[in-house]
Order: structure tokens, then C-alpha cells, then sequence
């Protein structure tokens, strides 16, 4: 059997990762005790992987996640941290981001609210899900922009079509109405068909008070606490003690 000709026929199919996998079978002495089927599947495996692994990092990157290595794998979950375990290996699941559910995150500046917005940002990753993330400042400044060059309906359009849309520090500093009338388009977009995870250093209750507006403060809120999991996490600063 002619091994080249077939080599440069996987390739000029795409099927680059099959290719060395049946390079690599060539090679083992022991592949002969197996089966055509057998070496078959591990060949489709190896694309099949390959291939996965390629969409995930293409999901990372699109992603653009803060903490680019965070993973709920490595998060310390513990009640003093305000971190319940069950609840987060449920979440780690992922059903609540096809459930189109939010998750809120609150806690004081270093507690790991960041950290664990992008974890769940990357878990949905590595299902094969569609995830931006966004500081609220740069979201208010990146629609700002849309409008002034008339891409804002193309903007929103990509926000509502992440399954996950990951939207860091809320609560700084004060929205104006027009950046109110955005975040109420943005949550508009997501209720109920759409994940959300929202991380803030103002205690929920302060939310209302901070969007600054009753009716649309109410409008806001009511589109993004309902179906929500909330964390509110606890402690010293975790960068002071890293450092």
C-alpha cells in the first residue's frame, strides 16, 4: 500500500489531524492486533478531537475572556467565601446558559468576582458556546461609538447572538440616560433568551439606586434578577494575599 498518495489526499480533504494519526499508526508495532474498525475509529477520533479543540480555541479568543485562565475547576469553593460547592458544580454544567438564566456576582473589590465570571465564561467555551465578555465601561463606550457611526443595531445584534454575554463591573462610576437606555436595550435582547453573568462591587440592593432612573432602573432590574443565581462572595482581597 502506497502510505503518500493517501497522506496527501486526507490532507487536500482537510482532514490534517486524521493524516498524522494514520502516520503515527504506521509507526506502532502493536496497531496490527487491531481491527480495520477499530483502527478506523481511532483515526475519526483523532479529527473529531483535533477539530473540537480547534472550535474551543476559536471560542476563547472570540471570547477575549479578562482571565483568559480561569476555570471553575480551579475555583475554591468554600461557605466563608460565600461560595456554596453544589451550587457551583450545578452551574458547571452549563444547562442554566441554554435555560437562558443570569448569574450575578457581587462582592468587594479582590474577592474573586472577576475570576469567577470568566470561569464560567470558559466553561461555556469549552461546550461549544458563543461568549463575549465586556467591562461595563467599555460596553457603554463601545455602543456609544456605534451610534456615532451607525453600527449600533449591528452591535446590539452581536451582543443578543452570544449565548453567554459575561458584563464586568457594573456599578462604576454614573450611567447617563442615554448609557440607561443601552444597558435596557442590551438586557432586553437577553430576557429569556440569553445567558447572562453580571459582576458588581455594589451590593444588589444598591443596583436600583445606581442605574439612577425609577422607570427604568425597574425595567432594567426586572429583566435581569428574575431567574438569576446570585453570589455574594466574602473575605480579605485574594490579590493581597497573592501578593
Amino acid at each position: 500500500m502506497l502510505i503518500e498518495p493517501t497522506i496527501e489526499k486526507l490532507y487536500a480533504l482537510k482532514l490534517g489531524s486524521m493524516a498524522v494519526a494514520f502516520l503515527e499508526q504506521q509507526k506502532t508495532a502493536k496497531i496490527g492486533a487491531l481491527s480495520f474498525d477499530e483502527r478506523f475509529a481511532l483515526l475519526v477520533e483523532a479529527e473529531h478531537l483535533a477539530r473540537d479543540n480547534r472550535r474551543i480555541k476559536t471560542l476563547l479568543k472570540d471570547a477575549d475572556l479578562r482571565i483568559s485562565t480561569a476555570c471553575l475547576e480551579d475555583v475554591e469553593a468554600s461557605a466563608p467565601r460565600g461560595l456554596d460547592k453544589a451550587l457551583l458544580r450545578q452551574l458547571a454544567s452549563c444547562a442554566w446558559v441554554d435555560q437562558s438564566h443570569s448569574v450575578l456576582i457581587t462582592g468587594a473589590t479582590g474577592t474573586g468576582k472577576s475570576y469567577l465570571a470568566c470561569a464560567f465564561g470558559q466553561a461555556a467555551c469549552r461546550r461549544g458556546l458563543r461568549v463575549i465578555y465586556r467591562r461595563l465601561p467599555r460596553l457603554l463606550d463601545e455602543l456609544a461609538l456605534a451610534k456615532a457611526d451607525g453600527t449600533y443595531a449591528k452591535t446590539l445584534r452581536k451582543l443578543a447572538r452570544a449565548q453567554l454575554l459575561v458584563i464586568d463591573d457594573l456599578g462604576l462610576g454614573h450611567p447617563t440616560d442615554a448609557q440607561r437606555h443601552d444597558l435596557l436595550e442590551v438586557f432586553e435582547d437577553r430576557y429569556g433568551a440569553r445567558a447572562t453573568v453580571v459582576t458588581s462591587q455594589l451590593p444588589r440592593e444598591n443596583w436600583h439606586e445606581w442605574i439612577g432612573d425609577e422607570t427604568l432602573a425597574d425595567a432594567i432590574l426586572d429583566r435581569l434578577v428574575h431567574n438569576a443565581y446570585t453570589f455574594d462572595l466574602k473575605g480579605p482581597s485574594r490579590r493581597k494575599n497573592k501578593g
